[in-house]
């Protein structure tokens, strides 16, 4: 496997440039240990790769931005397990790792809900972004999921929504907004939610305020949930 894993991040270094990894800074992705390779081609690999969960976590450990973004592509979520999940977001130290990680490999599992609370309660940045985010995949996926289910985000997204941290700041807005376009039901509830984080002494909440309310409550948000 070590074999294979070296292949693959001669692969990567092959497909790199100098171009994309200044695009990258420029989106405020870090590019420690990147190589600058654009994400067609990290599909591209992965095709040939589904559903292997060994080689997902040599990928992974070798601490490569791009492996890492191929880990969540090549892993299988049913392997996955809460322990490594725990791990893998410890190691979390950019936005687009944490929401791709969340978004196409931890959401699958079986723990996604207990992780997205227990993870936003957490300190670190982009840990508790990782559970915001979360949040926003869930709302999005489960779409056989009773909206009931998703009630308790709404006083977990605010007990954080004072964080002024900007890769915190705009995931509360993320979920806070996936939620309210998800039904009408939920909508009335992000509303009264973002009026009350509104209130809040803090210029990060009246931020994420103003950017939900901005779009939930729009022509086009209402008109689709009729």
């Amino acid at each position: 496997m070590k074999t294979q894993l070296q292949a693959i991040l001669k692969q990567l270094k092959s497909l790199g440039t100098d171009k994309n990894l200044a695009g990258m800074a420029r989106f405020g992705i870090s590019t420690q240990k990147a190589f600058g390779v654009p994400h067609p081609a990290l599909h591209a690999i992965a095709k040939q790769h589904r559903k292997d969960h060994a080689l997902a976590q040599e990928l992974w450990e070798s601490g490569y931005h791009e492996a890492r973004l191929l880990a969540a592509f090549v892993d299988d979520p049913k392997q996955v397990t809460k322990t490594q999940m725990d791990a893998w977001v410890r190691d979390f130290n950019s936005w687009d790792i944490c929401d791709t990680v969340t978004g196409h490999l931890f959401e699958p599992t079986p723990y996604a809900f207990d992780k997205a609370y227990q993870w936003t309660r957490a300190k670190r940045e982009f840990v508790r972004r990782a559970g915001l985010a979360m949040m926003a995949w869930l709302a999005v996926h489960r779409k056989h999921e009773p909206d009931e289910t998703f009630l308790g985000f709404f006083p977990a997204i605010e007990a954080v929504a004072e964080d002024e941290r900007n890769f915190v700041k705009k995931a509360s807005s993320w979920a806070l907004r996936q939620l309210g376009k998800r039904s009408k039901f939920l909508n009335k509830h992000a509303v009264a939610s973002a009026k009350r984080i509104a209130k809040l002494d803090s210029k990060a909440a009246r931020w994420v305020a103003a950017d939900v309310l901005r779009e939930i409550t729009s022509e086009k948000t209402l008109a689709r949930l009729r």
